[in-house]
């Protein structure tokens, strides 16, 4: 259990502002032994505002503030994406936002508080709704642009201002479940139960059943189903689709959302360790040394196979999915398919 109300937190902060100006608030937070969401807490009453915790009603007032930018990351990657809130139905703990450029699957469950943060800035105050899970770690943030309408933001956050404080206390997260050895794993029933598959939703039912770990599900389902490629096989699909200007799909979560880019990607860029696409909608921010394996995955659905490329770090956790640009009810694009096919042959010559 740790303390919100570290007397010296904001006094280590500052000290380390000034020797780092351009450290993240994530990265400064690790610096410090920290969580995201205590250094975001000390601003309250400055550049902090508490929310009511109604998630539902927050995200059904969305679409009233016109184009935004969605961020959510996870260790080692960042998904941004700017548009318009549409489509957004939330039921209990789970919850949509469906629209052409907001594209968001929702695990409210692990949403335990929000804050409205302006930050000063040169060209003015950036204005954003960030929302963090108990170990106080971010799992969605949505920013303000020069296209949103500030006025209906700021009433939106009037709206739902808390008039009780932020959480006193987090709970660090647990270590992650290890893997059963592969001797006890029926992968007989699990190859059988993947090929069965209707629908690429059915896969984490599948892992639960079969109580296997996602990579380790990957690599003893056999060479027809996933196959480890060798790491540079992820940028190699991207500069491959940016190539030819085939539409893909982008997945990013965090431990309370997952975030979709739908489209082509054009500019790719190298900056310090970080591979990142630099279009005007959709930014990407790949941590290079974050990724520790990839692989291509084929899972069987009504409509056909449809094919991936997914990354992991060295723990196993998932860092992005790639698929190819595709609307149920429609067979995968031909052209994801060849660059995989290509990719997977560059890795086998």
């Amino acid at each position: 259990m740790l303390s919100l109300s570290n007397s010296d937190l904001a006094s280590r902060w500052n000290i380390l502002r000034g020797e780092k100006p351009a450290l993240r608030i994530r990265d400064a937070a690790a610096t410090l032994g920290v969580s995201e969401a205590e250094l975001v807490a000390l601003g309250v009453g400055k550049t902090a505002t508490p929310l009511t915790a109604d998630w539902r009603a927050i995200l059904n007032d969305m679409p009233g503030v016109g184009r935004v930018m969605c961020l959510t990351r996870n260790e080692h990657c960042v998904h941004e994406r700017h548009g318009r809130f549409e489509g957004v139905d939330v039921e209990g703990p789970h919850g949509i936002v469906l629209g052409p450029d907001i594209d968001l699957r929702l695990f409210l469950g692990s949403w335990k508080q929000g804050f409205a943060v302006r930050e000063p800035m040169k060209q003015g105050d950036r204005l954003s709704l960030q929302f963090f899970d108990g170990a106080g770690e971010a799992v969605h943030k949505i920013y303000a642009t020069d296209e949103t309408d500030r006025t209906a933001f700021d009433a939106l956050i009037a709206r739902h201002t808390s008039a009780k404080p932020p959480f006193t206390t987090i709970v660090a997260r647990g270590a992650d479940p290890a893997d059963r050895p592969d001797p006890e794993i029926d992968v007989e029933g699990l190859r059988k139960a993947w090929l069965a598959m209707k629908d690429t939703h059915e896969f984490f039912g599948m892992l639960g059943k079969f109580k296997v770990g996602r990579v380790q599900a990957l690599r003893l389902a056999g060479k027809n189903l996933a196959r480890e490629l060798p790491v540079r096989a992820l940028r190699a699909a991207f500069e491959a689709a940016a190539a030819d200007g085939t539409p893909i799909m982008v997945f990013v979560g965090s431990h309370g959302c997952i975030q979709i880019h739908t489209g082509p990607v054009k500019r790719l860029v190298d900056t310090h360790g970080w591979f990142n696409v630099l279009d005007p909608d959709f930014n990407l921010h790949l941590r290079d040394e974050g990724v520790a394996r990839v692989f291509s995955v084929r899972k069987p659905t009504e409509d056909g196979i449809v094919t991936s490329i997914e990354a992991f770090d060295a723990r196993g956790r998932n860092i992005l999915l790639m698929f190819g640009s595709r609307k149920p009810g429609n067979p995968e694009l031909a052209g994801w398919r060849a660059i995989v096919a290509n990719v997977e042959k560059q890795a086998a010559s």
